[in-house]
């Protein structure tokens, strides 16, 4: 069952589309992804979905309420870390959870969720003397404080440092394990790959693709990278011949072939056959990253502004 339905959504700025037509839906208890470039219209995608942002056209729905039009109901049940928020300045970490707490009918209870953030040792200081990654992590403990049926994170991680970005990986695969469903706004790969069970690549203001995270992958046209040292050259005819091969290079004694799981057999066979030893001899799958790449080039990509990424430009 659909839990968020955006059809046909378009948002323009000063005449310019910054959404043009954006449509996906996101089924209740997945981790739903929502990729592109900076200034793509991610943000304003999702700020629509908030009802921070009125759409010019198309239709929201988000557990079959309108957020433009049942802004009250929907505060109840969407939880929303912001891609930039700030809080006052003298407000300590104990004061802005309890503040949050005080405004839902059924709080989560906010010490074990500071517990479980890391900010249980923080909870006397005042949020302007808090590190960019304690900031991040107040956000994230704010946007479940109020026990959400659905979470938006934007740029969920951004400001963290490795280490504590695996760990809130972790937290939000306990989050949705919990029934959650949450819609994951990133430009981390990795994370993508990771946590989401299926992915919106918007380019320009456009979904370019949709599919889950392998899915994505599986779309390359070299999904698997071959790379190896071999004890004499192979014949270029035969690397020619390789089934599946899109790219053959050689650079300082080292074979690299993009291609596929049956390029790989071939290799394989054409070594054993021409009786030539592989050192270092490596073959891993595209990323999710390789997949983007290639998607948003395929699109003619080239950068432009999402005004809702830009704090001058009010909210109407």
């Amino acid at each position: 069952m659909s839990i968020v339905e955006v059809n046909e959504l378009r948002k323009s700025y000063g005449g310019k589309a910054v959404v043009d037509g954006v449509t996906f839906a996101v089924e209740e208890g997945e981790i739903f992804g929502i990729l592109g470039p900076n200034g793509a219209g991610k943000t304003t995608t999702v700020e629509c979905v908030e009802g921070l942002r009125t759409a010019d056209a198309g239709t929201v729905r988000v557990a079959g309420l309108d957020p433009a039009r049942d802004r009250r109901e929907l505060t109840r049940l969407l939880g929303v870390q912001l891609q930039e928020s700030e809080l006052q300045a003298r407000l300590t970490v104990r004061e802005a959870l309890e503040l949050y707490a005080a405004l839902y009918p059924k709080p989560a209870a906010w010490r074990p969720l500071a517990d479980r953030l890391g900010l249980g040792e923080l909870l006397g200081k005042p949020f302007g003397k808090l590190s960019g990654g304690q900031k991040q992590r107040l956000f994230i403990a704010l946007a479940l404080i109020g026990n959400p049926r659905i979470v938006v994170f934007d740029e969920l991680t951004t400001a963290l440092d490795p280490r504590a970005r695996r760990d809130t990986w972790e937290m939000v695969e306990d989050i949705r394990a919990s029934g959650v469903t949450i819609l994951l706004v990133t430009h981390f790969m990795a994370e993508a790959q990771r946590l989401c069970d299926r992915v919106a690549v918007i380019d320009r203001g456009r979904v370019v693709a949709l599919d889950t995270p392998d899915g994505l992958i599986s779309r390359s046209a070299s999904p698997t990278v071959i790379s190896l040292r071999p004890s004499e050259p192979l014949p270029d005819a035969e690397l020619a011949a390789l089934p599946g091969a899109t790219s053959v290079a050689e650079r300082d004694g080292r074979l690299t072939i993009h291609g596929t799981d049956e390029t790989v057999n071939a290799v394989i066979t054409l070594l054993a056959r021409s009786r030539i030893t592989a050192r270092e001899l490596r073959v891993v799958d595209t990323t999710l990253d390789d997949a983007f790449l290639g998607l948003t080039e395929q699109s003619g990509l080239t950068e432009q502004s999402d005004p809702a990424e830009q704090p001058e430009v009010p909210a109407p």
